[in-house]
Order: structure tokens, then C-alpha cells, then sequence
């Protein structure tokens, strides 16, 4: 079914919200990030909770990768603090950019999930790449007076999924997401 191409496979407030040692226990090894509202705001910087969540993933083992439509400046400019692999210009929905990052990390498909905050660039990247999905809230989410128009059909397209939505595909990445967060979806 074309819906399966933009539909997640599990949602999360954000990237805090997440239980990256369930993760880790579910068989995942690498994780692909989308930086722009998904990580931080628009254009900003690392941030302390971004440099702290990094340096949490290294040391549970995890494999990180950044992949951006941006541009190589946009990205270095996150990631003075962050030393993550990056791929600049990634051409997102394309999937050839997140096949390549899966490669370069020496990951089977099934060992990377990419974590990003739009359904037409990073969860249908994801898609078409044969990756698992998962999708978080952007940046700035019930604060934004004028989300815009493709963020109005991402949350008509979330809804549709929700009230179709079966048990998950991806049993074991419902165990990654805080019980306490799971109510506020």
C-alpha cells in the first residue's frame, strides 16, 4: 500500500523522549539524524542536550550519522561540538544517502533507524532505503503560530494513521519510547 511509504514506524514527542538503551536491546546499532527541527531549531547550533545525547549514544555503543538536505556548512556548524559522519546535500526523499550511511557504518539495514521530524523527507527516505522509521515532533511543535502547509499535511496524514493503525510492524520500537511520553502523541 502507497501509505506504507509515509507512515512512520512509531512516533515520539522528541528525541529526548527516547529510550536509546531499548533501542540498543531491540538490535539497533546506528542511528541516522536528521539535524533541522528535529535535533534543534532551524539553523542553530548544537545545543548542551544535543552534545550530552551524543555523547550518551557513543557510550552505549551506538553508531551516529548525520543527513541533511543542507548544505556542508549548515552541517559543520552543528557539528563542531558533536564529531558525528555526515552527509551534506543528502537529496531527501531520495534514499541513495541513507543506503550510503548504512554502508559506510558497516550496518545491515535492519541495525539503522533514522530519526527525523517530516514524513516527506526523512520517514520516506527511510522508506524507500529499507530502513526503519521513527518520527518525532519538531522543533517548535505547538508553539508555531504558522507551521505551514506541508507540516498541516503531515499531521492529516498522522492522523489518518492513527486511526487506522494496526499493532505495529515495529513491535520493538514501541518499548523505545518513555511510558510517560506516550500519552502526549
Amino acid at each position: 500500500m502507497l501509505l506504507h511509504f509515509f507512515t512512520p514506524d512509531a512516533l515520539a514527542p522528541g528525541v529526548q523522549d527516547l529510550d536509546f538503551a531499548a533501542l540498543w536491546a531491540a538490535g539497533y546499532r546506528g542511528l541516522i539524524f536528521d539535524i533541522d527541527n528535529t535535533l534543534v531549531p532551524h539553523g542553530a547550533p548544537a545545543d548542551e542536550a544535543s552534545v550530552a545525547l551524543f555523547a550518551r549514544l557513543r557510550a552505549l555503543g551506538f553508531q551516529v550519522w548525520l543527513l541533511s538536505n543542507n548544505g556542508p556548512d549548515r552541517i559543520r556548524r552543528f557539528n563542531e561540538r558533536i564529531g558525528a559522519p555526515f552527509t551534506d546535500n543528502a537529496r531527501k526523499p531520495l534514499p541513495g544517502a541513507c543506503r550510503r550511511a548504512v554502508r559506510a557504518m558497516g550496518l545491515a539495514r535492519a541495525q539503522a533507524l533514522v530519526i527525523g521530524d517530516q514524513i516527506f523527507t526523512d520517514i520516506l527516505c527511510a522508506r524507500l532505503a529499507g530502513v526503519d522509521a521513527l518520527m518525532v515532533r519538531y522543533v517548535g511543535y505547538g508553539s508555531d503560530p504558522n507551521p505551514g502547509k506541508r507540516r498541516a499535511v503531515e499531521e492529516r496524514l498522522l492522523t489518518i494513521w492513527g486511526a487506522r493503525r494496526k499493532p505495529p510492524k515495529r513491535k520493538r520500537l514501541e518499548a523505545c519510547i518513555h511510558e510517560t511520553t506516550k500519552a502526549l502523541l
